[in-house]
C-alpha cells in the first residue's frame, strides 16, 4: 500500500483472497471484491476409483481412467525433486519452455515460471517439498508442472503445469490429474488442490471441496457493495434465549477451509490415524448434492432452487424434531400433534417442558386435519407426520396449505417417508413460507439408518436458529461419505423404492383377501397398517413364529404395522398368519 501510494499507482489489486478469510482490513482501506471461482480440492476418502465414482459417476469415471490409460501407453510419467533439478537440466529447460509458449497463446503474457523464478523456488522454503512432474512422448517433453506437499503433510498443491505438442490437452491434463491421485493416495495423502477454476470443471475432474475466491481492487470512482451479512438474520420464531447465543464453538468456523492447516486446536490424538480427528463441519456441497438429487425427483418440483442456507442436516429426522422444539419454543408453549402419529414427538415436547395438546387424525382412513381445532388451541409449533407413520396415509392436501398459511405458528412436516409416495412433498414451498419447516431423512428409502442422517430444510433464518442448539461435529465422515455415494449412485436406491411399492401393492392385495385381517389401510410409505379379526391371539402367534411386527393396537385398535420386506420375509408372514386361524 505504502508502495502504491508512493508511485502513485492509481489502481491497485489483490488477487485471489479466500472469502473466509478476515477481508476487513482489505474493506477498510477501499478494497472492493470481485467473484474469481474457487479453489478446487479432492479429499482422497479411500480407493480413488472408488472416490471418483461417487464424485463423477461411472460414466465419467470409465472416461477418467480411459485417459490415463491410454496416454500412459504413450507417456512417461516423471516427478522430480526439485533440489535435485541440476541433474536433470532437460527437464528444467523444457519446463521454462513450455511455460514461455502457454504464456504467449494467453496473449505475450508475462511467465511466472522463467528460469530466475524457478531458480528462487529451489532456494525458498518451498524447494525442499516441491516436485517437477514431467511427461515426455517419444522423448519429447509434452506436459510439465509443480506440485508442493502442504505445510501439514497431508495433502499436494497442484502449482502449475504447461501442455505443448500434439496430444489433446484436456485429455492429457485429466490424464494428469489421475496420475496425481493415484500417487498421492499411494504416498498416504488426504488430499489433492487442483488449482484456482470453477466448480463444474472442479466437478467433473472429482473435486468435492470448493473454496470461494474474490480478486480485490481498489480504484478510483469504484463503490464497495454492501457487505452482506456474515450469517443469516434469525428466524422471528426464535426462541428469546436463543436470540442471545451465537452458533456454537467450531461450528461458527464451519466455512473456513481447514484442509491445509497445521491444527493444533481440537486436543485429539495425532497418532491414530484419520479417525482421531473430528469430522468436517463444512458440508456445503453435500448439501447441494442432497438438493440436486432431490430436486430431480417426481412431486419435488422447486426444491433444486433452494440454497444451501434452506438446508441442515441432523442426526436423523428425529434429532431435528427435538432441535427445532428446543430452538423456536420456550417452556409453557404449546405443541400440538395429530395422534395417530409418530410418538416422539410428544416425548420430547414433555421433555422439554412444552405443553402438549392433541387434535387427532379424522376421516374413515385418518388422512383429515382438524384445522379449525389446531388454530383454536394456537399452539407454537404443530407437527404433521405425512405421509403418516403408523397409518401410511398422505393427509389432505388442502388442508395441510391452509394450516401453513392460516397458522401464527410453525408448521413442521416430517416426510420421513415421502419417497415412497405418488403426491408431492412440501418442500419445495419452503421459500413462500417462513413458518414452515420440512424434515427428510435418509433411513427409510435411501438405506442409511445407519449413517444417521436426516435434513431440515427451512428458511435460512429458521436453520440459524436451529444451527445455534445443534451439537457440534454429529454428522461423522463415515456417515458423510456413505450420504454421498448413495445420493451420487441414486439408481439403486430409486430402483429398491420401486420393488417396495410393488412388494407392497402385492402385500396389500394379499392380506385384504387373508381370513385374519379385517382391513388394509392404503399406505404410501414402505409399510401396511393392518386391522386384526383376534388382534391378541394373532400378535402371539406372528411372536411364537419369530416374525415381528408393530403393535399398533394401543393407537389404532386391532392393528399392527408390517414393514414390506422381502418377497421370502413377506410370504413368511403370509404363512404364519395362516397358522394363526
Amino acid at each position: 500500500m505504502r508502495r502504491a501510494e508512493a508511485l502513485d499507482v492509481r489502481q491497485i489489486l489483490v488477487p485471489g483472497v479466500r472469502r473466509s478469510d478476515d477481508t476487513g482490513p482489505l474493506r477498510a482501506a477501499g478494497f472492493v471484491p470481485f467473484a474469481a471461482g474457487s479453489e478446487c480440492v479432492l479429499w482422497l476418502t479411500g480407493d480413488v476409483e472408488d472416490v471418483l465414482r461417487r464424485h463423477v459417476g461411472d460414466d465419467r469415471h470409465r472416461e477418467l481412467r480411459g485417459h490415463h490409460h491410454a496416454l500412459s501407453q504413450e507417456v512417461t510419467w516423471e516427478r522430480i525433486p526439485l533440489r535435485e533439478l541440476d541433474g536433470s537440466p532437460w527437464a528444467r529447460d523444457a519446463f521454462v519452455e513450455l511455460h514461455r509458449r502457454h504464456a504467449e497463446r494467453q496473449g505475450d503474457l508475462p511467465n511466472p515460471y522463467n528460469t530466475a523464478a524457478l531458480d528462487a523456488l529451489v532456494q525458498g522454503e518451498l524447494g525442499a517439498r516441491t516436485d517437477m512432474f514431467v511427461r515426455r512422448r517419444k522423448g519429447t517433453v509434452v506436459q510439465a508442472g509443480l506440485t508442493t506437499t502442504s505445510h501439514n503433510g497431508r495433502g499436494i498443491y497442484c502449482l502449475t503445469q504447461a501442455v505443448d505438442g500434439p496430444l489433446a490437452p484436456d485429455s492429457l491434463h485429466e490424464a494428469t490429474v489421475y496420475q496425481l491421485y493415484l500417487d498421492s493416495r499411494h504416498a498416504g495423502l488426504d488430499w489433492v488442490h487442483l488449482g484456482r477454476g470453477d466448480e463444474e470443471g472442479g466437478r467433473r475432474l472429482g473435486a468435492d471441496l470448493f473454496v470461494p475466491l474474490d480478486h480485490w481492487l481498489r480504484a478510483e470512482d469504484l463503490t464497495a457493495p454492501e457487505q452482506a451479512e456474515a450469517e443469516p438474520a434469525l428466524s422471528r420464531f426464535a426462541a428469546p434465549p436463543v436470540t442471545t447465543v451465537p452458533v456454537p464453538g467450531p461450528a461458527r468456523f464451519r466455512h473456513m477451509p481447514r484442509f491445509d492447516t497445521v491444527d493444533l486446536s481440537s486436543n485429539t490424538n495425532p497418532f491414530l490415524g484419520g479417525e482421531g480427528q473430528y469430522p468436517h463441519l463444512d458440508t456445503a456441497e453435500l448439501a447441494r448434492t442432497y438438493l440436486t438429487t432431490i430436486g430431480g425427483l417426481p412431486g419435488h418440483e422447486g426444491v433444486g432452487a433452494l440454497s444451501t442456507d434452506h438446508l441442515l442436516f441432523t442426526s436423523g429426522a428425529v434429532d431435528g424434531v427435538m432441535l427445532l422444539l428446543a430452538a423456536l419454543a420456550s417452556p409453557g408453549e404449546r405443541v400440538c400433534v395429530t395422534p395417530p402419529t409418530f410418538p416422539l414427538y410428544t416425548h420430547f415436547a414433555r421433555v422439554l417442558r412444552l405443553p402438549v395438546v392433541e387434535a387427532p387424525l379424522r376421516g374413515d382412513e385418518l388422512s383429515e386435519l382438524d384445522t379449525e381445532g389446531i388454530l383454536a388451541a394456537d399452539p407454537r409449533v404443530t407437527i404433521l407426520c405425512d405421509p403418516n407413520n403408523p397409518v401410511g396415509t398422505r393427509l389432505d392436501r388442502a388442508q395441510v396449505l391452509d394450516l401453513v398459511a392460516r397458522a401464527r405458528g410453525l408448521v413442521v412436516i416430517d416426510e420421513a417417508y415421502v419417497e415412497f409416495s405418488e403426491n408431492p412433498s412440501y418442500a419445495g414451498l419452503i421459500e413462500r413460507h417462513d413458518n414452515l419447516i420440512v424434515l427428510r431423512t435418509l433411513s427409510k428409502a435411501w438405506g442409511l439408518a445407519g449413517a444417521r442422517c436426516g435434513i431440515a430444510l427451512a428458511q435460512p433464518g429458521l436453520v440459524e436458529a436451529l444451527r445455534r442448539v445443534q451439537v457440534p461435529f454429529g454428522f461423522t465422515d463415515a456417515s458423510q461419505r456413505s450420504v454421498r455415494d448413495r445420493l451420487t449412485n441414486s439408481g439403486p436406491a430409486l430402483a429398491a423404492i420401486a420393488s417396495i411399492r410393488a412388494e407392497r401393492d402385492r402385500m396389500a392385495a394379499a392380506l385384504a383377501e387373508h381370513p385374519v385381517v379385517e382391513r388394509v389401510f392404503p399406505s404410501e410409505t414402505n409399510f401396511l397398517l393392518v386391522r386384526l379379526h383376534k388382534h391378541e391371539r394373532v400378535m402371539e402367534r406372528l411372536r411364537g413364529a419369530g416374525i415381528a411386527v408393530a403393535d399398533t393396537g394401543h393407537v389404532v385398535p386391532a392393528t399392527c404395522r408390517v414393514s414390506v420386506g422381502d418377497r421370502r420375509a413377506n410370504d413368511a408372514l403370509l404363512e404364519a398368519l395362516s397358522f394363526a386361524l
